[in-house]
């Protein structure tokens, strides 16, 4: 069994908040990388290659962790990516797209042991149905929750619940940015026992 610190390569409140379930000490850290997509990058691509950049970034400074990193992107049926609107313009923009149609969610993931160079990244999927959204809807759920930082523009852990008819997925958690299910297979391949080491610590 590992005794590996982790780290946790993200500055989001909503990641940390996301790992703090798993009852593991951990620390953040964030990652210094360029996050535009590149020319004809699909989401898949773009989040695999972020998360990656992003572990890989911390290893000068955390030498002997394991060092997870997330990176999320959505697309629309016709491939358009969208991340995160920024301000209440593009949001708009953004949930006039979605409304009334399925937008794949995409979450890389990437779990680095920096001591032994191993590596682990996966792209977790979750597929949401937009219900049909007036322009009215849309106003009253953005000034609500201004989730400007949101890929989608939407909390999925808060009122965003309200812009959707179903989901089809494994792991809510994705769309909140960090796909537990995932992770806690890559840090059972790392000798990490998530049970076991919560029991402990407890």
């Amino acid at each position: 069994m590992t005794t590996l610190p982790l780290v946790l390569g993200s500055s989001s409140p909503y990641r940390k908040n996301l790992l703090e379930r798993l009852r593991l000490p951990f620390v953040t850290a964030s990652p210094d990388i360029d996050e535009q997509p590149l020319a004809g990058e699909t989401a898949e691509a773009l989040v695999l290659r972020l998360a990656s950049d992003k572990a890989q970034a911390l290893c000068r400074r955390f030498p002997e962790h394991l060092i997870i990193a997330s990176d999320q992107a959505a697309a629309l049926p016709d491939g358009q990516v969208l991340g995160k609107p920024g301000n209440h313009e593009r949001a708009c923009e953004q949930l006039a797209r979605c409304s009334g149609h399925p937008v794949c969610f995409y979450t890389g993931l990437t779990l680095l042991n920096s001591q032994t160079g191993q590596q682990d990244t996966i792209a977790e999927t979750f597929t949401v149905h937009f219900r049909n959204l007036a322009s009215t809807d849309i106003e009253n759920y953005l000034r609500t929750e201004t989730p400007y930082d949101c890929a989608g523009s939407f909390r999925m852990e808060g009122l965003g619940i309200a812009l959707f008819s179903r989901f089809e997925g494994r792991d809510p958690n994705s769309l909140i940015g960090l796909p537990l299910m995932a992770l806690i297979d890559l840090l059972k391949k790392q000798g990490v026992d998530v049970l076991a080491q919560a029991y402990r610590n407890s």
